[in-house]
């Protein structure tokens, strides 16, 4: 039971890969030449030759349909750029993925602290990312929330070159929370 399981995770896993030279099994192809026009139907055999005599590979583009298509090109070269695309994609991805970030506080934090606290959320902010600041009162602090928003508003101050407030501070249960937002770059 555990080596199917064992199995199909490595098979699952593993990157489909396009098919090309001999590897092709169809008879027949709709060839496509190397800048882009249709050379017709041959027999694989002919495609091969005549992707060997231009110096570049058969790929298989598609083969579910009853006329498989063949392209003739260098397929070193396209599986690079299609990975290059691919990374240059992910990282817009991650430029534009932006998060909420969750900093939490207490009413009664060191200066110290405070101070670290601060330069962290300064730098998600300079990356576009949303904060939320936490408070959360313990024992006799609840009788004292003003302690906590007192902390908040500091905590803003310390920060206010960098965002605006989203949300004033609000109690939730034994918790008050801000949300702050990156201003926007004039650059952009």
């Amino acid at each position: 039971m555990y080596s199917f399981f064992y199995w199909r995770c490595f098979t699952i896993a593993k990157e489909k890969e396009m098919l090309i030279n001999e590897q092709i099994r169809a008879k027949e192809v709709l060839v496509i030449g190397p800048s882009g026009e249709q050379l017709g139907m041959k027999k694989r055999e002919d495609a091969l030759t005549l992707a060997s005599v231009a110096g570049f590979d058969l790929v298989l583009m598609n083969g579910n349909s009853d006329k498989p298509v063949c392209k003739i090109m260098d397929y070193n070269k396209y599986k690079y750029e299609r990975q290059k695309k691919q990374k240059e994609a992910s990282k817009r991805q991650r430029e534009n993925n932006t998060e909420l970030k969750e900093f939490r506080l207490s009413v009664n934090i060191d200066i110290h602290d405070f101070n670290t606290r601060v330069k962290q959320v300064v730098k998600y902010l300079e990356k576009g990312h949303k904060i939320k600041v936490t408070i959360r009162f313990r024992g006799r602090e609840m009788a004292h929330t003003e302690l906590g928003k007192d902390v908040l508003l500091r905590f803003y101050d310390a920060v206010k070159d960098y965002s605006a407030i989203e949300k004033n501070p609000t109690m939730e249960n034994r918790s008050m929370y801000m949300m702050l937002s990156p201003l926007k770059k004039e650059g952009k």
